[in-house]
This record gives C-alpha cells, sequence and structure tokens, in this order.
C-alpha cells in the first residue's frame, strides 16, 4: 500500500521530528501570548470569571465544530489543513498586535482572539492526529505522542518566565511580534515535509456521503465500540471535573500573593517541568503494554496532585503539587491516543477524531465558566472569616483571598481520582484493547 502521498519533503520518522521542531517552537511564542492575556485579564478586571470566559471561548469552537472539522480534514489534503490552521492563528495575533499598538484592545478583543484561534484549532488537532498515523509505524505512536507533549511542556516551562522577564520592557506588543515570529517557523518547518494521505478503506467508503453524513459518522462508528465510548464518557466526567478547578489556578495563585505575576509564571513553569518529563518518560519508555493502565491509573495520580494543590499555600507546595499533576497528563493522554490510533482506520480517523474530542471536552468549556463563576460567586465568600464554609474547610484550605479557590481544587481533585479508578469496574474499558482489534495498515516509511 503506498502511503506516501501528500507532496514531496522529508518523510516517516524525519519529517515527523521537522513538524515536531516547529510545533515547539511556535508552541513557545504561543505560550508567550497566553500568559501575558492571563495576567494582563485578571489584572484588569480582578475576576476569575474573566479566565473562565478566554477558556469558554478558546474550547468552544474546538468542541462544537469538531465533527464537521474532522469530516473536511479527511476529505482535505491534511498537509494544507494543518498549514492553513498556523497561518490562521497567526493572522489572529496579527489583528491583536494592530489593536494594541493603536491603543484599541479591551477585554472583548480577548473573546473573540479566543474563539477564532479555536476555530483554526478544530482543523489543526484532527489533521495532526491523523497525519501522524501514517507518517510513523504503530509501535512508535505513544512515542510520537510524548515527543509532542515534550515539545508543548518545554513551552509552558520556558513561556511563562520568559513572558513574565520580557513584559515589562516589551509589552503585549513586543510579545505578540514574537508569537508571530515564532508561527512563521512552524509554517515553513511544514512547507518542507511529506504529510501522507491514507489510501481508502471499506469502513472510509462506507461512512462517505453528505458533509452532514459524515460529520455524524464518528458518532455512529464510536457507537459501535462499546470500549472506545465507554473512554470517551470518562474522559468526558473527568474533564468536567478537572475544569472547575484548572482554570482558576492563576486566580489562586495570584489571590493569595498579592497579584504577584513572577510567583505565577513560577508555578506554571513547575506545571511545565511535570509534563516535560512526563514527555520524555513516554518517549523513551513508550507506555505500558496494556495502555489502559496508563490512562486510569495516570489519571487517578493526576487528580490526587490536583487536590494537594488546594492544600497548599505557598509557591514550594503549589510548584511540586502542579509538577506531579502534569508528570501524569502526557502518559495518560499520550497512551490513550495510541488506542484510538491503532484501532481506527487512517482514512476515517479525521471524522472519528473530531467526535472523539467532542465528547471528551464537550464538558470542558462549560465547567470553565462555570468555575469562574462559582470561585468568585459561591466559594471565595463562603471561605472568607466567618463564611458559610470557613468552619468546615478553613482547618484544610485557610481562609481569606483565594481559599475558595484551593477549596475547589481539593474537592474537585479528590472526586477525579475516584471517578478514574471506577474504570477499572468496567470490562470494556479495562480491556478495550484486547476486545477491539487493531486496523491493518502498511507501516509508514522510515
Amino acid at each position: 500500500m503506498d502511503v506516501q502521498g501528500g507532496g514531496t519533503g522529508l518523510a516517516g520518522m524525519k519529517g515527523f521530528t521537522v513538524v515536531w521542531l516547529g510545533q515547539m517552537v511556535s508552541l513557545m511564542g504561543t505560550g508567550m501570548t497566553r500568559f501575558a492575556l492571563i495576567f494582563w485579564a485578571f489584572k484588569t478586571t480582578g475576576e476569575a470569571t474573566s479566565l473562565g470566559l478566554l477558556t469558554f471561548f478558546s474550547f468552544a469552537p474546538v468542541v462544537f465544530l469538531s465533527p464537521v472539522a474532522g469530516a473536511l480534514v479527511d476529505r482535505w489534503n491534511r498537509k494544507t489543513v494543518m498549514i492553513l490552521s498556523d497561518v490562521g492563528a497567526g493572522i489572529v495575533s496579527i489583528a491583536l498586535l494592530i489593536l494594541v499598538s493603536t491603543g484599541q484592545l479591551e477585554i472583548w478583543h480577548f473573546y473573540v482572539a479566543a474563539a477564532l484561534t479555536g476555530i483554526f484549532e478544530t482543523f489543526q488537532i484532527p489533521a495532526y492526529g491523523a497525519a501522524m498515523t501514517l507518517m510513523l509505524p504503530k509501535e512508535h505512536y505513544a512515542r510520537a505522542s510524548g515527543m509532542m507533549s515534550t515539545a508543548q511542556s518545554t513551552a509552558e516551562i520556558a513561556a511563562p518566565i520568559a513572558a513574565g522577564v520580557l513584559l515589562g520592557p516589551l509589552g503585549i506588543a513586543g510579545i505578540l511580534i514574537l508569537d508571530i515570529a515564532t508561527f512563521l517557523f512552524a509554517v515553513g518547518a511544514l512547507f518542507i515535509v511529506k504529510i501522507p494521505q491514507p489510501e481508502a478503506t471499506e469502513t472510509g467508503a462506507a461512512a462517505s456521503g453528505s458533509l452532514w453524513q459524515e460529520s455524524l459518522f464518528g458518532f455512529r462508528y464510536i457507537g459501535r465500540h462499546a470500549g472506545l465510548l465507554g473512554l470517551q464518557l470518562m474522559f468526558f466526567v473527568n474533564n468536567l471535573i478537572a475544569a472547575l478547578a484548572f482554570v482558576l489556578l492563576p486566580a489562586l495563585v495570584l489571590a493569595r500573593t498579592d497579584n504577584d505575576e513572577v510567583v505565577l509564571g513560577s508555578v506554571q513553569s513547575a506545571l511545565g517541568v511535570g509534563a516535560l518529563l512526563g514527555g520524555l518518560l513516554l518517549t523513551v519508555w513508550g507506555g505500558p503494554a496494556r495502555k489502559v493502565h496508563a490512562v486510569l491509573l495516570g489519571w487517578s495520580l493526576s487528580m490526587v496532585a490536583q487536590a494537594a494543590i488546594g492544600l497548599g499555600t505557598g509557591v514550594v507546595t503549589w510548584a511540586i503539587a502542579g509538577a506531579l499533576m502534569m508528570l501524569f497528563t502526557p502518559i495518560l493522554n499520550g497512551s490513550n491516543q495510541a488506542i484510538w490510533q491503532s484501532k481506527v482506520p487512517p482514512d476515517v480517523q479525521g471524522r472519528v477524531f473530531g467526535v472523539r474530542r467532542l465528547i471528551a471536552q464537550i464538558s470542558w468549556p462549560l465547567a470553565a465558566l462555570a468555575g469562574g463563576v462559582l470561585g468568585d460567586r459561591v466559594f471565595e465568600p463562603a471561605m472568607q472569616t466567618g463564611g458559610a464554609l470557613a468552619g468546615t474547610f478553613g482547618a484544610w484550605v485557610g481562609t481569606g483571598p483565594g481559599a475558595g479557590f484551593a477549596l475547589i481544587f481539593l474537592l474537585t481533585g479528590t472526586l477525579g481520582a475516584v471517578v478514574a479508578l471506577a474504570g477499572y469496574g468496567i470490562r470494556q474499558v479495562r480491556d478495550v484493547e484486547a476486545l477491539i482489534p487493531d486496523h491493518q495498515a502498511a507501516p509508514a516509511a522510515a
């Protein structure tokens, strides 16, 4: 089977490595911009709700447009989709730069920019995932996910530190200029690699039809495979639980440190260190033979660490707990990705992965928005001295500014760990790798 279509250029692991380097540089610029915007939004409004809105507008397009985007990715050339997605995100940064330079930047501009960037990401993510499947042999799927996680984690470590140092002298405009330069590097990397196009399969032929029919195919496919559906429903539940707290991390740190951006940058960098170590571990190790163990155990341990963030009151505890929380994230996500790449035929992965993303993450934007409101309006007032919950939980998380946010971390982390371990009680989830056969595809070129 010839799977080397998609243009000329570097292929196989060499081509993937070039794409990986381009993404690592681009993620650095994106991370610096995200840090600058989060700091500006919280400092301007003084409310965690603004952070929840940023997350909501970032994730909502990704979730709700994913089925249609996945169907279009399967129809179109994946290399072209990846390039256009990066270019679109770069144009958004250019628009923000113009607004900053003309003194017209307002908080609602961030929400619009987040939504537009999310739309481009909706096409980018399934295109990258589906392309990776055919660029590499199956035994390297988890390692490739580890490499991508390592790139993201490297940016998460360096970007907050760099943004914290450069935000003062350069301002948001300078950060955006650096972001634009990094996206150009990523696009250039894509131009010199060969992105394979899949050969048609019987499953793909059966899935063909109108755009609406193809958009719905992912639901039918996942519904016919109970193990895959079970995995995604678990991601749905735990993303709901995790997002209620995770969006509040900047608010928790800033509220308890009198808006110290250096401490916030240090904590976010610690999260990046943990994720980097997890990504490197998965890259070298490749994950366990039964990858579902990495998903369920990794998630439970990550949620225990999330609960520990709520118990902390200083940068050391937040940094250690945050690093541990993120250590397991690339392992569980990469292992889950490897399961899906092995089970779903390549020519329908865009459609299936788009719906998979919707199921897993539809809870994230809603929970992120709710988390900000609950933190500001319910938990923070209740955890002030004399508040309704201060007597019950004050000994655990303290009282005063940030205590309500901390309580949300403690409660959601505990519940999330229980939900993850409950997956072992569901046979279709526990034995998903044995119950669903691998797809048969030719190995990628070296």
